[in-house]
């Protein structure tokens, strides 16, 4: 009996590993299908005709969108992960919502507000050198950390 629980319980701690090994596979799957179609798309610009290219876009929206379903989806069932503890802005701050191009003060983009574990939230790498992921409100936005210029914006990404 004792050793029919104890199966139990490992069986009942295991179920949970492979089911997010098995989404964060998907996730990977639907990256590789985007490159993928951005190649194709762009092998049919080059060499193909109008309707080459209209199929080739057609397939690449459907990737993205398949990607955007899986990173909901993986949102979704981590709820945990995007619940972070309050926000404490640099002195004087007030959140405004911000746009691409939008230029932060470097107190906005400092250590403390660096997201390093980006891959936890299913965020795309940074660019190589002096781009960061940077936590603003409930927001995270790219920066390139040099001029303080905003890449990306990914608005009301923590709960």
């Amino acid at each position: 009996m004792r050793k029919m629980i104890l199966a139990a319980v490992a069986a009942a701690t295991l179920v949970p590993t492979f089911a997010t090994a098995q989404s964060y596979g998907e996730a990977r799957r639907s990256d590789r299908e985007v490159r993928q179609s951005q190649r194709e798309l762009q092998q049919a610009r080059r060499f193909g005709d109008r309707g080459d290219v209209r199929d080739a876009r057609r397939e690449l929206r459907e990737d993205r969108q398949e990607r955007r379903e899986d990173w909901r989806d993986y949102r979704r069932s981590h709820a945990n992960v995007y619940r972070r503890p309050a926000y404490v802005g640099p002195r004087g701050y007030r959140y405004r919502p911000v746009n691409v191009g939008y230029q932060f003060a470097p107190s906005y983009y400092g250590r403390q507000y660096w997201i390093n574990d980006y891959q936890t939230y299913r965020l795309p790498r940074p660019g190589y050198g002096y781009q960061r992921w940077v936590r603003y409100g409930r927001d995270v936005v790219l920066v390139d950390t040099r001029n303080g210029r905003v890449a990306q914006v990914n608005n009301g990404f923590f709960y």
